[in-house]
């Protein structure tokens, strides 16, 4: 007799086994499906994210950061280093470690909270009073019943149609978090958040970097104003050489590295000589092989689950989460869409407001935002007043040795209530959080203006940018 649970989670990355431990705290018997597997073929929670994606990244970041430091930015502190050198075999070790410590402690969480992990590929076979799944694991296949399914199966990197990917020299973001040596010359196809942080932490080791990006405009997501102050600092100080507005076109790996033909934007014909290449224009998500078209789930033409504002899938008792569904393609929207679903299930009134949702780019400097942008409220026809402020003028910032940069605050004309908070500067991803909470609950400038924030601290260039909305900032 197959096995039944209350909720069966289809994908254990962030959105996955949050979602799984949530509904297991309401009370509900929770099942989770995950076919990940480690390169020694140890099955492993976390999806993407945990394994080949935010955490071991964030660890080489961290890493080529400080050798780049001790090279090049301790100095002016009076300290003095010579003969610096760094050993990429325990960078990389120390990025293993602790994506291992962080997806045991998800195995972990999952005993302590009663969930069950299914270990292998799950898909839908049928429906009716509960749906019907099929788990292929290591040791056949097990048929098991969920009253209620979540499917936060993931994404995947996107590739170049033709251009197959070895992960080896022709490498998407799993290839690139492991290099065996520094390339001499690395290409980089994508100029985004993912290539952006990866051609860093190669650029700080020793590459001589190359970007080709396809858009016009570089980071268009992003605020302009903090765009272009991105793109000052990155093409000057950073050292990436980056190509907007390019048409790629053949991509051949030879003996002596990848060649890749491109147009310029003027149209003139080029070439990109590389050692190694990134391919980073995008993901997509990961609904082949559900069994779908099985059941008649709704999926659209790009491959995302069709889903309402609560993550409800177009068949009852069936919901989807995280980077198969609609909306940006980030780890903690993920996991607010697989708590809400999870109280939703429970009888209660999960909800994820998407107007508070923050985004952060660990370059250095860091680049956060949460709320609308200048140019989506000037399309938009809404009035606003604007309010910014460098971190030149706080003496945390100085103290630090990390000045660049600013943020910047966009407020209601009328009701003075934010609409939106752009930063780029050191730490931006840990200030960003005191934005989501001002948004969250629909606070003004002025509100952000009158809260007592530590001197001195990186903090305190939030409170003076929103003094500024007001025109009275009171260091600058």
């Amino acid at each position: 007799m197959a096995r039944a649970f209350d909720v069966v989670v289809i994908g254990a990355g962030p959105a996955g086994y949050i979602a799984a431990i949530r509904a297991a705290q309401l009370g509900l018997s929770t099942a989770c499906i995950e076919k990940w597997r480690t390169p020694d073929g140890q099955y492993a929670l976390g999806g993407t994210c945990l394994n080949v994606g935010c955490i071991p990244s964030k660890a080489l970041l961290e890493s080529s950061e400080n050798y780049e430091r001790a090279r090049h930015k301790l100095k002016v502190h009076g300290v003095s280093v010579s003969g610096v050198s760094f050993d990429l075999q325990a960078m990389l070790a120390r990025k293993n470690q602790i994506v291992r410590k962080m997806t045991e402690g998800i195995a972990a969480l999952f005993k302590r909270n009663k969930v069950t992990w299914l270990q292998g590929h799950g898909r839908f076979v049928s429906g009716g009073t509960t749906w019907k799944l099929e788990v292929e694991g290591e040791k056949g296949s097990e048929a098991i019943e969920a009253t209620h399914v979540i499917v936060a199966t993931g994404s995947r990197a996107r590739h170049l149609p033709g251009v197959p990917v070895d992960n080896r020299i022709i490498c998407d973001n799993e290839g690139a978090l492991d290099f065996d040596s520094v390339p001499q010359r690395l290409g980089v196809i994508g100029a985004g958040v993912i290539g952006l942080e990866l051609g860093s932490v190669w650029r700080r080791l020793g590459s001589k970097v190359q970007m080709l990006e396809a858009l016009p405009g570089f980071l268009g997501a992003a605020d302009e104003a903090v765009a272009q102050e991105a793109w000052k600092i990155f093409t000057r100080e950073g050292g990436l050489a980056i190509e907007l507005g390019v048409s790629v076109g053949a991509v051949t790996q030879g003996k002596a590295g990848v060649s890749v033909a491109y147009k310029s934007a003027e149209g003139k014909a080029a070439t990109l000589a590389c050692d190694r290449l990134i391919v980073s224009i995008g993901r997509v998500p990961n609904t082949e092989g559900l069994g779908a078209e099985t059941i008649g789930l709704k999926i659209d033409a790009n491959g995302f689950i069709e889903v309402d504002k609560n993550c409800r899938a177009s068949l009852p008792r069936i919901y989807a989460v995280g980077d198969v569904v609609r909306g940006p393609m980030l780890a903690h929207k993920g996991e607010d869409e697989g708590v809400m679903v999870a109280e939703i299930i429970a009888g209660q009134h999960g909800h994820v407001n998407y107007d508070a949702i923050p985004w952060v780019m660990y370059t250095m400097p860091e680049i956060a935002w949460v709320g609308k942008t200048e140019q989506q409220l000037k399309a938009e026809g809404i009035a606003y007043r604007s309010g910014r402020f460098p971190f030149a003028y706080n003496g945390r910032a100085l103290g630090r040795d990390e000045s660049e940069g600013f943020i910047k605050i966009l407020a209601d004309a009328t009701s003075d209530r934010i609409l939106g908070v752009h930063a780029i500067g050191s730490l931006a991803s840990e200030l960003i959080a005191e934005a989501v909470v001002a948004i969250e609950f629909g606070a003004s400038s002025e509100d952000i203006a009158r809260i007592c924030h530590a001197h001195p601290s990186l903090s305190e260039v939030m409170r003076e940018a929103a003094l500024a909305v007001d025109k009275r900032s009171l260091n600058g």
